[in-house]
């Protein structure tokens, strides 16, 4: 039977990759929802509006908006279908994202309601992040426990014979 830590990993890998493939859609394509494909372009030109070192480096709100979209969609992919060591790349990306979103949330003063999904979205990442890396960890931990135990009865069974 799997361990919770596994079930939880698998769970929050699932279900955040299934949200950045919804939301990364969202960001490049009207086809899911008009209004939030809208809404995300006017978003996005007044974080381009807010930082004019995007316009000189040649990233245009547009561009900005496909960048994050694709990354979300990857990475979402990556979490939801790839097993291993790349949906922690694909987390730690997908966290980078989340704290840029913070940022531009912040710099064109958008109200708590208006970013409050990243900032949810971000502890979960964190959290399986977290999660992941204690996993790894762990069984090295369990076996030098177990080492003494199983040298002790060894040790016993010598004595006795």
């Amino acid at each position: 039977m799997a361990s919770p830590r596994t079930i939880t990993i698998v769970a929050l890998s699932f279900a955040l990759g299934l949200f950045f493939v919804f939301m990364g859609t969202i960001k490049l394509t009207p086809r899911l929802s008009k209004d939030a494909y809208s809404e995300m372009k006017r978003a996005y030109k007044s974080y381009a509006k807010a930082l004019p070192g995007l316009k000189r480096i040649g990233i245009s709100s547009v561009l900005l908006r496909k960048i994050i979209g694709s990354l979300e969609v990857g990475c979402g992919v990556v979490l939801t279908l790839v097993p291993g060591k790349p949906k922690d790349v694909a987390n730690f990306l997908l966290l980078l994202v989340m704290l840029a979103v913070l940022f531009f949330h912040q710099l064109v003063g958008d109200p708590l309601k208006r970013y409050a999904h990243a900032l949810v979205f971000g502890i979960l990442l964190t959290c399986r992040l977290l999660i992941a890396r204690q996993s790894d960890e762990r069984p090295e931990r369990e076996e030098s426990r177990e080492e003494p135990h199983i040298n002790e009865q060894e040790k016993n069974k010598v004595k006795q014979s």
